[in-house]
């Protein structure tokens, strides 16, 4: 059973673990460990192949006019940028619906067809219910007319609204709509004409020219991020436009005409040029792994690019291969916490997440996997309380154990004890004054030997079975069974208000239950037995005075030898109940019991003689 719980415990955990993390609170806090990898890890080189023209606060103030620009300017850095040398122009800004100036959406569809090195952005527009189907939104038919090239601009945001994963492709129709990353990687190869006919997907893999982008989520791929907001250099829209045919209001008539020195620096020549909003305004700013300052759209385009192209992708860890692991980690964690002590375990708990958070570092550093971090942590954490709680379980079965095997032979008192502190349980003894009792049946041997052993461990089950029962119903201790002898203690480890009372009290009791029993065995044709029973107080070692293997709470001393040979004496003196006890007794008790001086006798190895008395009743009923 023990082995069978300990493959379900963890398996278990294993499933509370994955139930644990549908919750999006936790897929949250799981993100958001994955992203301090990115910033330990820092900022990372660029290629200079990937430029932003930023729609800022300079472009505004620069052509002094509102959003959306007049189509002629975009038009016009279509021409300007081509000039400069870019190798290929991607517009992170929709023209899906025509202006209130045909001619300028004729002129930006024109420019863009005679330089055919031109994305323009699209999307599709997800319904909010299966009623409501989804729409795919494309550029404007003057655009759409020359048949060039776009993709969609759609990005889909975790859990905490924050964009770790690039939309590679939308499906709609059963067909794939590419987004502009996708559409420039592919235009960039020479693919303009029915360039998305290149593109194959396989089930983990989309191959865009010869480059193998790892699939996540079916659809998705992980944005390896270069760096916070900022990281791509940038030049304003605006500083692009400002050549010595356009008129730029906001310079208040100065002409800085600086356009031909971005020309002659060479920043744009042969570059992937992303056109897109940076200033908070247009709403186009996301949180990425980086934090800090929210990221323009254009710039996760423009990671996404540079990642493909530096082919440095981030794969995520498969996770058939992870449950594996996470179930094989419990199963070894688990047998380890049951072997360690709570307080070890905790220190083991708190040291494995450190070592897991480095190795999901160094894995995400050097071989570019992301691993759960949180999950594992919460794994770790689970597995430890899942042990906890079962020390705990064990320690109460093994305390039910406990009462449950003593207290059919000790006192309630003594078991709550001994569960309460369980030093008591420690070898090693105390001197203590205790009450001890001997009772022996006659001539046992003899009764045995004239009966069946069946006749005979049956009367002898029921003859100790009442004398135990009137020793624990007063608070006594059945220290041991030596045969067909009984030795019972009073006063230890409870105290008693008058432990040699009650050892006296429990003499008489006995002796009316032998009474009750030889009746009893008397109508049942049973040949019935005597008993003797002698009693005895003083000091005595106390306590486990077993050995390692073996608990066994006893007292050992002149006062035990001399209780047992008040018992054994018994058959040489004519008392009435058969019970004696010592004078070391009746100094406790002498206000209370009737008694009869018998004798005086010496103890082997005792000088001094002991004045001994049979017990014949209590003179107060307790």
């Amino acid at each position: 059973m023990s082995r069978f719980r300990s493959f379900l415990i963890p398996l278990f955990i294993l499933i509370l673990l994955k139930v644990i993390f549908l919750f999006p609170t936790f897929d949250s806090l799981e993100y958001k460990a994955q992203d301090s990898l990115f910033r330990m890890r820092g900022t990372r080189d660029i290629s200079g192949d990937v430029v932003v023209i930023a729609i800022d606060d300079a472009s505004f103030s620069a052509l002094n006019t509102t959003w959306p620009f007049p189509r002629d300017y975009h038009a016009k850095l279509i021409e300007n940028l081509s000039i400069a040398g870019a190798k290929l122009i991607v517009f992170d800004v929709e023209f899906t619906e025509n202006s209130r100036y045909p001619d300028s959406d004729e002129l930006l569809a024109d420019m863009a067809a005679a330089y055919g090195n031109v994305i323009f952005a699209g999307k599709v527009l997800h319904g909010k219910s299966h009623q409501d189907p989804d729409q795919l939104i494309t550029p404007i038919p003057q655009i759409m007319n020359y048949e060039i090239p776009w993709g969609i601009v759609n990005m889909s945001s975790d859990v905490d609204n924050a964009i770790r994963k690039y939309t590679l492709f939308e499906e709609m129709d059963k067909r794939p709509f590419y987004s502009i990353g996708v559409a420039a990687l592919a235009n960039t190869r020479v693919y303009q004409e029915d360039w998305a006919s290149h593109l194959q997907i396989s089930e983990n893999h989309l191959n865009v020219a010869q480059q193998r982008i790892p699939l996540c989520g079916g659809n998705k791929s992980i944005i390896n991020y270069f760096g916070p907001a900022g990281t791509f250099p940038m030049v304003s829209y605006s500083s692009v436009l400002d050549d010595s045919t356009m008129a730029m209001p906001g310079f208040q008539g100065i002409e800085f005409d600086e356009f031909y020195s971005i020309m002659d620096s060479g920043m744009l020549k042969d570059k992937i040029v992303l056109i897109g909003a940076t200033i908070d305004e247009l709403h186009d700013k996301f949180p990425t792994p980086f934090g800090g300052e929210w990221t323009p759209g254009v710039e996760i385009h423009a990671n996404f690019i540079e990642m493909v192209l530096s082919e440095t992708y981030i794969f995520g860890m498969n996770p058939w291969i992870y449950l594996l692991l996470e179930f094989l980690l419990l199963l070894v964690l688990w047998f380890i916490f049951r072997k360690l002590r709570p307080q070890l375990s905790v220190l083991a708990v708190l040291l494995l997440i450190g070592l897991q958070y480095y190795l999901a570092y160094y894995l995400f550093k050097n071989q570019s996997l992301i691993v759960p971090i949180v999950q594992t942590a919460i794994a770790l954490l689970l597995v430890y309380v899942g042990s906890l709680i079962c020390h705990y379980l064990d320690s109460m079965k093994e305390k039910r154990f406990i009462r449950n095997a003593f207290q059919q032979y000790m006192a309630p008192e003594l078991v709550s004890e001994l569960l309460k502190n369980p030093k008591n349980l420690s070898y090693g003894g105390s001197l203590q004054e205790v009450s001890v009792l001997f009772s022996d049946i006659r001539s046992f041997t003899t009764y045995s030997e004239g009966h069946t052993p069946e006749e005979t461990v049956n009367i002898l089950k029921e003859y100790l079975t009442a004398m135990v029962t009137v020793i624990v119903d007063n608070k006594g201790i059945l220290d041991k069974f030596v045969g067909d002898e009984i030795m019972a203690l009073f006063g230890t480890p409870v105290p008693l208000p008058n432990h040699a009372l009650s050892a006296c009290k429990v003499a008489l009791e006995m002796r009316e239950k032998m009474t009750e029993l030889q009746n009893k065995w008397k109508s049942e044709g049973k040949e019935s037995f005597e008993i003797g029973i002698g009693v005895n107080t003083g000091q005595a070692v106390v306590g486990n005075l077993g050995s390692e293997q073996i608990f066994d709470y006893t007292a050992i001393g002149d006062t035990i030898n001399l209780g047992a040979r008040l018992e054994s004496i018994n058959k040489e003196y004519d008392t009435a109940k058969h019970i004696i006890i010592s004078e070391f007794t009746l100094e406790h008790v002498q206000d209370q019991v009737e008694v009869r001086y018998l004798d005086e006798v010496k103890v082997k190895g005792k000088n001094k003689a002991v004045k001994i008395y049979e017990l014949i009743a209590l003179k107060l009923r307790l």
